[in-house]
């Protein structure tokens, strides 16, 4: 473990955790690998199949995988049940709109683990060391309640030049609004692992905001200190166009602004209020 920054979560990495020792530590507590995935047949297959074969059956260390199925119009659902998953529908029900969100608390009401890991489907080269290095924090310190991923991501084979979202909207947003999360390096980390309590009774935004407000929603109730960071090394996914990042950053945007007390309405208000004072300074001058 590397020790916090004064005021931060704790650090880890994935190799300071083996899943022999973390099957044993884990007693009586039972463990789920939640996914939600949209058209992630390509990948979502072997990511299911690893953690079944790596710590379900090798090493106890998993008890239930879950895939969440959002509407997916290729083999995804198909996929995953044959290599072992669990798969649910995402329903209208699960919130008011479709998306991320939606598909994590669908996941979340159908599972049934003390310890509920997320993870994003569509990583390529997908290794167990992601789930065994998310629950060391959890099985290792009783007083962690929260763990988030941190990675290198890299773009077109370039380390550090992934997560354009993240670089460009959430961290400036949050070294603004939010400075005391500015210590997690990947705030939007799809990757993450919790105690049940930590998340029951969570309201959060069902699109792509749901990440950063999970992030925001739990420090808010357990406190920086109850947090934990794990580095899981490098994480290569399908990168997306920029025409398909922007409504995710929109949501991001949004999801922090609302839990800064800045929504829409409070937002424009503030716009108009420093509008018209600079209309007034100007005359004034």
């Amino acid at each position: 473990m590397t020790p916090a920054v004064a005021g931060g979560p704790r650090r880890f990495s994935h190799s300071d955790f083996s899943a022999g020792a973390l099957a044993s530590a884990k007693r009586s507590a039972t463990v789920s690998v939640c996914l939600p995935a949209r058209d992630e047949a390509a990948t979502i297959g072997r990511i299911v199949g690893t953690i079944r074969e790596d710590l379900v059956e090798r090493v106890h260390l998993v008890d239930e995988v879950l895939v969440a199925d959002d509407r997916s119009t290729d083999a995804t659902a198909a996929a995953a049940a044959g290599a072992g998953a669990t798969v649910v529908a995402v329903t209208a029900a699960a919130g008011s709109q479709w998306g991320k969100g939606a598909a994590m608390a669908t996941a979340l009401a159908a599972s049934s683990g003390d310890l509920v890991v997320f993870l994003d489907a569509d990583v390529e080269g997908f290794s167990s060391h992601f789930v065994v290095g998310l629950l060391g924090p959890l099985l290792r310190e009783r007083d962690i309640g929260f763990v988030k991923a941190t990675y290198q991501r890299p773009l077109a084979g370039v380390r550090g030049e992934g997560g354009r979202v993240t670089e460009l909207t959430a961290k400036p947003l949050l070294a603004l609004l939010r400075p005391d999360l500015a210590w997690f390096t990947q705030p939007l980390a799809g990757e993450i692992a919790a105690r049940r309590p930590v998340l029951g009774g969570l309201s959060l935004p069902p699109d792509y905001g749901v990440d950063i407000a999970l992030l925001i929603d739990v420090a808010g109730r357990i406190g920086l200190g109850a947090m934990a960071e794990v580095d899981l090394g490098e994480r290569r996914h399908r990168n997306r166009p920029l025409s398909e990042l922007a409504p995710q950053a929109r949501s991001v945007a949004k999801a922090i602004l609302e839990r800064s007390g800045l929504g829409t309405g409070a937002l424009g208000r503030r716009v108009a209020t420093v509008h018209a004072t600079r209309f007034q300074t100007t005359r004034a001058g």
